[in-house]
């Protein structure tokens, strides 16, 4: 379409400037023949005569000089009016055949904003949809390529299978044989959210305790940013350590909890080497967990609108900070742990498990905290009001660890306990454990409401097992 405009306009030009030519032509050609008419060529005649004549009248030269004038000023109007008639009718006929060129330029601008127009708006369009189909796939996509990074990395040491030996030391523990010594103080780091569960790990506290241990909850604000409850486990440590008489902590970490401990050892190991004896990781994110990663993964679809949502409920309601949750993401942990190596030369185990999706997992009720009611002075006695008044709070935790776990397998084909995919809360070089019970993410912080007599064992002992095992590993270094 430009191409025929642009000879349409050169057509137009090329015939536009022979035509005036030709015009000119035939005014100049109507002046000369009107400059040949006999009558002014008689006059002229006369006018050369009375010119050069030698009269010695002067009246006849006087009256031949002013027909000379009259006749010269004849000529000048009627050549005026003539070329005033010809600019006029030059001019407009000059400004009928530039018309079409105006016209074509005009033409030529619309259409030519249109195709502008036309063509932005295809690209727009392409821009979105390409977008729209690049958010879809992102979200479809997921996790699947990060799950499991740890084991696909080649710069990652191999872990060593402890599994047997942890059956063992359990079996002794439920026989009553306990070997947990009290030469060390055992430091529970608990996970995300434990500040609003106030009885998280306060029965393996309590069972530790009456062995006679030093046994200690870490007082951290788990909804803070993994860096950040570093340092303040490194302050706690070493103030465990001077207070205690120069014991070494064993840490016991769960969730997010062992997270921030591996963070407090790998960037501060010269002023914990001495300090601390193992490391035992239940079920942590070492490597991320897809939950975190679905969540505020940039780019897929309503990416926006779920990020407000969480910076609501975690900076809002839970007064936290959102980078705990985006410090577990696979993103976050590669970053960090290639930059941020694990010590050599403390013992660490990692212990993960598998959630149950049986169905009837969905009734299992988790005690989490107890809620007191106002004292009633006419219906309860004093020796009942310290009981009376303790509710306890429980909530399906359990079946939402298996729906969790369910939508994990479903979707990446992973087995998890609920939050962290089983390969993800290995550790590269540490001692992984691996038990033959299912047990989901909150069952090792937790007891449970509805007590099965068929288990063998509870958490607590577990969790005397893990650490136990840890001493044998640090005397083995």
């Amino acid at each position: 379409m430009g191409d025929i405009f642009s000879r349409l306009l050169t057509l137009t030009s090329s015939i536009t400037h022979p035509l005036i030519q030709f015009i000119e032509d035939l005014f100049f050609r109507d002046v000369s023949t009107f400059l040949e008419d006999p009558e002014i060529n008689s006059r002229g005649q006369f006018h050369n005569v009375s010119s050069y004549s030698n009269s010695s009248v002067s009246c006849d030269l006087h009256e031949s000089d002013l027909s000379d004038c009259n006749d010269q000023s004849f000529i000048n109007s009627r050549l005026g009016s003539v070329n005033q008639s010809y600019c006029k009718s030059v001019g407009f006929i000059v400004k009928g055949l530039i018309l079409p060129k105006y016209c074509f330029e005009s033409a030529w601008g619309l259409a030519l904003a249109s195709w502008r127009c036309f063509c932005y708006r295809m690209r727009r369009m392409k821009l979105c949809v390409q977008s729209t189909a690049s958010r879809v796939l992102k979200t479809l996509h997921g996790s699947s390529g990060d799950i499991g990074w740890l084991q696909c990395d080649p710069g990652m040491a191999p872990v060593k299978d402890g599994s047997s030996r942890f059956r063992e030391l359990l079996q002794s523990i439920r026989n009553g044989l306990h070997k947990l010594p009290d030469s060390f103080v055992y430091l529970l780091i608990p996970g995300l959210f434990s500040n609003h569960g106030p009885l998280y790990f306060v029965s393996t506290k309590r069972f530790f305790s009456k062995m006679g241990l030093a046994c200690h909850i870490a007082k951290i604000h788990s909804e803070a940013s993994v860096e950040q409850n570093a340092w303040e486990l490194k302050e706690y440590i070493e103030e465990l350590y001077w207070g205690s008489g120069k014991r070494r902590v064993m840490l016991l970490g769960h969730s997010k909890g062992g997270v921030d401990a591996a963070a407090a050892l790998s960037i501060y190991l010269n002023e914990l080497r001495d300090k601390v004896a193992g490391l035992a990781l239940v079920q942590s994110p070492y490597g991320g967990t897809p939950i975190a990663s679905d969540i505020l993964r940039q780019g897929q679809l309503a990416d926006m609108e779920t990020r407000r949502i969480m910076e609501f409920i975690i900076c809002k309601l839970v007064k936290g900070d959102i980078r705990a949750l985006e410090d577990l993401t696979y993103e976050k942990r590669k970053e960090f742990v290639q930059s941020h190596k694990l010590p050599d030369n403390i013992p660490i185990i990692s212990f993960h498990s598998e959630a149950s999706v049986a169905p009837a997992v969905m009734s299992t009720m988790s005690h989490i905290a107890h809620a007191e009611l106002p004292w009633l002075p006419h219906m309860i006695s004093s020796t009942e009001d310290a009981i009376a008044r303790k509710v306890p709070v429980i909530v399906p935790v359990s079946a939402a660890m298996a729906v969790c776990a369910l939508h994990l397998q479903l979707r990446y084909g992973e087995k998890s306990d609920g939050l962290v995919t089983c390969c993800d809360a290995e550790v590269p070089g540490s001692v992984v454990v691996r038990p033959d019970r299912k047990l989901d993410h909150s069952w090792m912080v937790y007891s449970s409401w509805n007590k099965d007599p068929t288990h063998e064992h509870d958490a607590c002992e577990m969790c005397e097992a893990l650490l136990t095992m840890l001493v044998e590993l640090g005397t083995q270094v």
